[in-house]
């Protein structure tokens, strides 16, 4: 009977201290006192109700710039912003604007070198996959750069690194099924074109077999697909790139379909010949 009294007790207990809570929120929302604001404020942030501690800042943040009562607020402002991204990913552009104009605004703060990498870590988490438009990992890896040399002995340079090498990988994928896209629109001349520059672009890709193989396959295509007066040199050419891939990768995974190619090569410069 005791321990149910108890448990009634501390079911009020907690219902009355959510519905203060809420009142409080709501005199906040309504006052004209931007101290009691940046109060409430501060304990929605503090409890990791970072929704209606962003609508707290966003009223109050004018009457604190250039502030230094200011530097606590901005810094809280943006971190609630980056903490709300994790369910609404749009909140990372506003989280990253806001961690930027921290850093700009309080330039000696303590917390500046880490306003400056959650900035770049906002702008890292909009990167979208490999095969949508890639504007916004562009600008995470200039600002990925811009942090590194800013800051070369942060304690963040492990995860940033990390996380260049990430996107970095991401636009290397992403060149590569461009390129390798017109090999499956049999647009073979541009193939050989684009394939090529992309290994001169990533000399060192884990894609290189890969291009490899769909370069001497468009340039086979390209061959035996050709006008009489280019067939010759374009099954030389396609004998070359032949030869490319097998002093690449001499048990690669296209040998077989490579080696077929090779004798069709083969047998088209005997007819020539004769």
């Amino acid at each position: 009977m005791i321990k149910i009294k108890m448990a009634r007790y501390l079911y009020i207990f907690i219902i009355a201290a959510l519905f203060a809570s809420c009142s409080e929120y709501q005199k906040a929302i309504k006052s004209e006192d931007a101290k009691f604001k940046y109060q409430v404020a501060e304990k929605m942030y503090n409890k990791g109700k970072y929704t209606k501690a962003i609508r707290l800042f966003e009223k109050i943040a004018p009457s604190y710039n250039g502030k230094k009562e200011g530097e606590q607020l901005f810094y809280m402002y943006a971190m609630s912003l980056y903490k709300a991204a994790e369910k609404n990913t749009p909140q990372y552009y506003t989280a990253s604007y806001q961690f930027d104009k921290f850093v700009a605004g309080y330039p000696r703060s303590e917390k500046v070198e880490e306003a400056a990498f959650l900035s770049t870590k906002s702008t890292y988490k909009l990167s979208p996959r490999y095969s949508l438009e890639q504007v916004d990992t562009y600008r995470a890896i200039d600002k990925l750069q811009n942090f590194i040399n800013s800051y070369p002995n942060s304690q963040y340079m492990p995860e940033a690194n990390e996380m260049a090498k990430e996107l970095r990988e991401k636009l290397e994928k992403k060149a590569y099924e461009i390129a390798k896209g017109y090999n499956t629109i049999m647009d073979y001349k541009s193939a050989v074109k684009a394939l090529d520059n992309f290994m001169l672009e990533f000399p060192g890709t884990p894609y290189k077999e890969d291009a490899l193989y769909y370069k001497f396959d468009s340039s086979y295509q390209l061959a035996i697909n050709s006008v009489a007066a280019r067939v010759e040199e374009r099954l030389g050419n396609a004998k070359a790139n032949y030869a490319a891939l097998m002093k690449f990768k001499p048990d690669t995974k296209y040998k077989k379909q490579a080696d077929e190619m090779l004798a069709q090569i083969n047998t088209e410069l005997e007819k020539i010949s004769k």
